[in-house]
């Protein structure tokens, strides 16, 4: 054995981080290069490798300066990073660590989804006021995407899970490459065309903007923002936005949130047919109580118990109806809406109200009682008579008996 010292990895590992991390121009440098290897941490970190034509960078931005970006980095992005160059001591290797970073101009996909982006927004196919509103309760949904991708398998399970009873009906079609937006084209065109669905979702699972790239078609664009049947666009990861996103209808983070927002669940329906249910009852009921209050101002209990005895009979009609809802919801809400609307109408024509509101009115003499009989009057008595829509006083003048 020689007299020369003997260090340890960890020595040699910390002496040379101490080298690095003193250097003034390591501690505060700016780098350009292309992006890739680019890996986003669910902690909100981004580990990347920086590249040029001849060496390779490995790159770390944490979620304190990661969260300032506007931007979303991606594969074959060139940028400039600001960063310091650091030694991680445990595995011997060093890398950059970002504090800020541009882009070193936009690649030719970047400016072409620009440009559409601003052509399509000053056409106004963005603006709010296009968008259709979704079917509370769809009983056929079209989806166009692959047959085969992961986006239709969760898509499927989850739309099972929350409720059994729509139809689903898939449009097959290829979402990337150069025939995927022709494909994407017809399957729209084809629920519109057959009105089979009562809404359409689209889309596809994450990717890069390669990968995307048939959702940032013109034609797929234009396609869904014509088409008269609401379009849910489903395309990526919530963090991925296509120009279908912005014509469309709705736009879905992810294609599991699409299957979740085009329908309510089993037990949310339920719960809106027993507030319903609950608001029809509670209006029936404060109708009939102000049509008793009226009823006896006006001293007509003959009406009245006529009125009640209606009520009482609707009360059974409406719990019938009910018990058919819950039987078969979707298909018979309609319908017993329009008894109702009708049972309302029958307790109108019976109102008294009604009667003066068709020319009749009631007479009142001086102590408040309805004048029946001209025996009941003198000659230069005040009397009041009730009209449909107020209150008249009068002066008795003449009197005749038939």
């Amino acid at each position: 054995m020689n007299n020369q010292s003997t260090f340890t990895i960890t020595q040699i590992n910390k002496y040379i981080k101490n080298l690095i991390e003193t250097d003034r121009l390591l501690g505060n440098i700016w780098l350009k290069g292309e992006i890739s290897n680019f890996k986003p941490h669910t902690s909100g970190h981004m580990y990347l490798t920086l590249k040029d034509e001849g060496s390779v960078l490995q790159a770390v931005m944490f979620k304190s300066a990661a969260s300032s970006l506007t931007f979303k980095p991606q594969n074959g992005m060139k940028v400039i990073v600001k960063c310091n160059i650091r030694v991680y001591e445990p595995m011997g290797g060093y890398q950059a660590y970002i504090s800020e970073m541009s882009q070193d101009g936009l690649g030719d996909l970047h400016i072409a989804y620009e440009m559409l982006k601003q052509k399509l927004s000053a056409e106004g196919l963005f603006d709010n006021y296009r968008k259709k509103p979704l079917p509370h309760f769809p009983e056929r949904i079209g989806i166009v995407t692959s047959p085969t991708g992961a986006a239709i398998k969760d898509m499927l399970n989850i739309l099972n899970r929350r409720c059994k009873y729509p139809e689903i009906f898939i449009y097959p079609v290829l979402v990337q490459g150069p025939d995927a937006p022709s494909q994407i084209i017809e399957g729209i065109e084809y629920f519109n065309k057959t009105s089979s669905v009562d809404v359409i979702i689209t889309g596809r699972g994450g990717g890069s903007i390669e990968d995307l790239w048939a959702f940032n078609d013109e034609g797929v664009a234009r396609c869904i923002a014509a088409s008269s049947i609401p379009v849910i666009s489903a395309v990526g990861h919530e963090i991925d936005f296509t120009i279908a996103d912005f014509v469309a209808d709705l736009r879905a983070a992810t294609p599991s949130e699409a299957a979740e927002r085009v329908i309510s669940s089993t037990e949310e329906f339920k719960t809106r047919i027993k507030n319903a249910q609950d608001k029809i009852y509670q209006g029936l009921k404060d109708n009939a109580s102000s049509k008793r209050m009226m009823l006896e101002q006006l001293g007509i209990e003959r009406v009245f118990t006529s009125v009640k005895n209606g009520i009482d009979d609707k009360k059974i009609k409406i719990d019938d109806m009910f018990d058919k809802i819950k039987r078969n919801m979707d298909v018979l809400m309609e319908r017993k809406n329009q008894q109702l609307k009708m049972s309302a109408s029958g307790l109108n024509n019976l109102s008294p109200l009604a009667v003066l509101g068709r020319g009749y009115s009631i007479t009142f003499g001086k102590k408040g009682k309805a004048v029946v009989s001209v025996t009941e009057i003198k000659k230069g008595e005040n009397i009041t008579i009730k009209l449909s829509d107020g209150v008249a006083g009068a002066k008795i003048e003449t009197i005749s008996e038939n």
